[in-house]
């Protein structure tokens, strides 16, 4: 029997935390090993028992939930700790911040159960829970903050039609989407991905499509 994924949970809404962590909980594949209620805790906590995935809200007093992913789970971090973000969508704007930091993927607060269960597992599976729903919603309404540095065509390792399936996955296509876009198999954009993530050193999906809005590959 595999080991069940470690799970930290970070919020400083003692009643949020502790519904979150009664949830998980609960499920037989999944176990709690912390919680917490500020960024700087999660840091700590997360470096001395190494969770799977730390699930860790934005707002909270003494180190932000940005600043924490982007210490975990940053840029330069020789063992990144998978973090799920959740946010409160109508309040919060920092959550194009927080992918760039790091964070595999974002949930809404008021999300049911299933999801936040289902995150945790795509999650902690190396995946990225970037729906192609909230990519066009959340990615989409935060890209006027984003400056996008020109660079040229020549400088990038991306075949064409690797530079097309990046538009489209960035645009908030799903594979299936994909594929019936450009009349190919889903097995075959899934290579597509793969290699795009390869050659641009990106470790999932979420990073694909901030780079796609960061080198201004769509708008």
């Amino acid at each position: 029997m595999n080991s069940p994924t470690r799970v930290l949970v970070c919020d400083d809404q003692p009643l949020i935390r502790t519904g979150f962590a009664t949830i998980i909980g609960a499920q037989p594949d999944l176990e709690v090993v912390a919680e917490c209620g500020d960024g700087r805790a999660a840091v700590e906590l997360s470096r001395r028992l190494l969770p799977d995935v730390v699930v860790m809200d934005i707002r909270m007093p003494l180190l932000d939930g940005i600043a924490a992913t982007r210490e975990l789970a940053g840029a330069g971090v020789t063992n990144p700790i998978k973090v799920l973000v959740v946010t409160t969508f109508n309040l919060d704007e920092y959550v194009y911040d927080a992918l760039r930091a790091g964070a595999s993927g974002f949930l809404l607060k008021d999300a049911p159960p299933t999801q936040l269960l289902n995150g945790i597992r795509t999650v902690a599976s190396g995946s990225a829970l970037l729906a192609p729903e909230v990519t066009r919603q959340l990615v989409g309404r935060y890209a006027e903050r984003i400056r996008p540095i020109d660079i040229p065509p020549d400088d990038t390792p991306l075949t064409p039609r690797e530079l097309e399936v990046l538009r489209l996955l960035a645009a908030g296509l799903s594979n299936t989407e994909i594929a019936a876009k450009l009349i190919i198999s889903q097995e075959t954009v899934k290579t597509f991905v793969s290699r795009i993530l390869t050659k641009l050193a990106l470790r999932d999906r979420v990073q694909a499509v901030v780079y796609a809005y960061r080198y201004g590959l769509v708008s």
